[in-house]
């Protein structure tokens, strides 16, 4: 069982809506283009100067990694973002990072170097280039070898990063996760791996989950807004478009690259 949140009750007949005198904007996901994160950061700074909410909340929904080609330097901004604040208004914001299934796969890789195959195939190739491993080498290789070296090239603070990664977040009638959850089991009972993996099940259900999710995982290539969910991944790494919803009250809005 995993604590989300403070949980809030959601109000019949009533539109849902986030905690009083919060902003909160959700990132959907990255895979790896920094240049896309950047520019929807700095919308999202740019948005936030004109609001005078008291705290603003800021929720990434996983997969910054694979497929792209900036993965360093993605994981290098996130993991530095409170301190290292580039664009002047972000160590003011509650920041929270969720788990997707390439950081699960990378974590299972570098712990135990399983799936090597399934990950690389995936996205894992690019990632290891961004961290300086020719990953071509190891086709058909040594997977220990493989992971080492990509110990070895990994800062301690990304490492850390991926560690603490979260697996959901409720903020008011709203609940974060990176690809959904399963209908029919109470939100803070969900499993780790279908929060993380789940499509069919998830998107095919009309049900009232108690709270609206808002999840990455599954692209298109404009938000899907529904009844009991709310969809966000634009597809950033070959669309060029990087999508974050904002929640105020019992608005909603969306910023786009």
């Amino acid at each position: 069982m995993y604590s989300c949140g403070p949980e809030t009750e959601n109000h019949q007949g009533m539109r849902a809506c986030v905690p009083k005198d919060a902003t909160v904007y959700a990132v959907g996901d990255i895979h790896g283009r920094i240049d896309l994160l950047d520019a929807l950061l700095e919308k999202i700074a740019e948005d936030a100067r004109n609001d005078e909410s008291l705290r603003r909340v800021l929720i990434f929904l996983g997969d910054y990694i694979d497929r792209g080609h900036g993965v360093f330097q993605v994981i290098q901004r996130l993991s530095t973002l409170a301190e290292t604040d580039d664009f002047g208004i972000f160590r003011e914001f509650d920041l929270h990072f969720l788990k997707g299934n390439h950081e699960s796969s990378l974590i299972e890789f570098l712990e135990t170097g399983d799936y090597a195959d399934s990950w690389l195939d995936n996205g894992g190739r690019e990632t290891l280039i961004s961290y300086g491993i020719d990953a071509s080498a190891f086709i058909g290789g040594d997977p220990a070898r493989l992971r080492r070296d990509f110990r070895a090239a990994m800062p301690d603070r990304h490492l850390g990063f991926f560690r603490a990664l979260d697996p959901c977040r409720v903020e008011g009638d709203y609940f974060f996760v990176h690809a959904g959850i399963r209908p029919g089991v109470a939100l803070d009972a969900q499993n780790p791996l279908d929060m993380m993996w789940i499509r069919r099940e998830f998107l095919s259900s009309r049900a009232d989950f108690g709270k609206i999710i808002v999840y990455g995982h599954s692209p298109n290539s404009e938000p899907v807004t529904e009844a009991n969910r709310i969809g966000i991944d634009t597809g950033a790494y070959y669309s060029n478009r990087l999508t974050a919803l904002v929640l105020k009250g019992d608005g909603r809005r969306f910023l786009h690259t």
